[in-house]
């Protein structure tokens, strides 16, 4: 395990020298020492760099090869879930919003493309937005910054591709925009857009819930 690790070098250093990240490396290998038929991970590769991070992936896919073992993992990073696990499940706000494979969130979540346009002239963007809209009636606006518009557009807005691509060369030359993207919704986009709603609904519930308890005046 060491080996695998590279702890060796460390194999006599005190555990309150090591650092954050070889810290998490030991707190790893002992986790698996008498090989448990159960094992909980908080963020086993936080704080590592890629090389490190890669290394300790690796081995946890080795711990996990057994099929009578099992491991419950949490993670910031979504690609290490995507690489790790068999069923991932999101919390948002402490809610529980979705548990399943990475394959059915994709499909039930990513159905969607990613529009993001960055403008050179912000004073159009109203009408860049209405131009937007014009072309994909179902689009839906995520995010508006001084200089960037990012949409969440449906397939069936955005096929065939061809003809879409065609639209934003137009839309390009006619708003002087200084770049354009239109992709499949990522799984950090699929994980921002559930964080969103969810904040969005608890803004809304808290404001139902200031006009419940608003006092009444004769």
């Amino acid at each position: 395990i060491a080996k695998a690790l590279d702890l060796q070098k460390h194999l006599k250093t005190p555990a309150r020298r090591l650092s954050a990240g070889e810290a998490r490396k030991l707190c790893f290998a002992l986790s698996v020492l008498g090989d448990p038929m159960v094992m909980l991970w908080d963020e086993p590769s936080v704080g590592m760099d890629l090389k490190e991070q890669s290394r300790m992936w690796k081995v946890i896919q080795t711990a996990m090869k057994s099929k009578e073992r099992a491991a419950i993992l949490s993670t910031q990073y979504l690609e290490e879930a995507a690489a790790m696990c068999d069923r991932v499940a999101i919390l948002v706000s402490g809610q529980l919003r979705y548990i399943g494979s990475i394959e059915d969130l994709k499909s039930k979540f990513g159905t969607s493309y990613h529009l993001e346009v960055k403008m050179t002239d912000t004073e159009q963007s109203d009408a860049l937005h209405a131009e937007i809209l014009r072309l994909f009636p179902c689009a839906a606006r995520q995010e508006r910054t001084s200089s960037l518009l990012t949409y969440k557009v449906p397939v069936e807005d955005a096929l065939p591709l061809s003809r879409s691509f065609s639209k934003l060369e137009a839309v390009k030359q006619n708003f002087r925009l200084e770049e354009y993207s239109l992709s499949l919704h990522t799984l950090q986009q699929v994980f921002v857009d559930l964080t969103r709603d969810s904040e969005e609904h608890d803004l809304d519930v808290a404001a139902d819930g200031a006009l419940e308890q608003r006092p009444l005046h004769p």
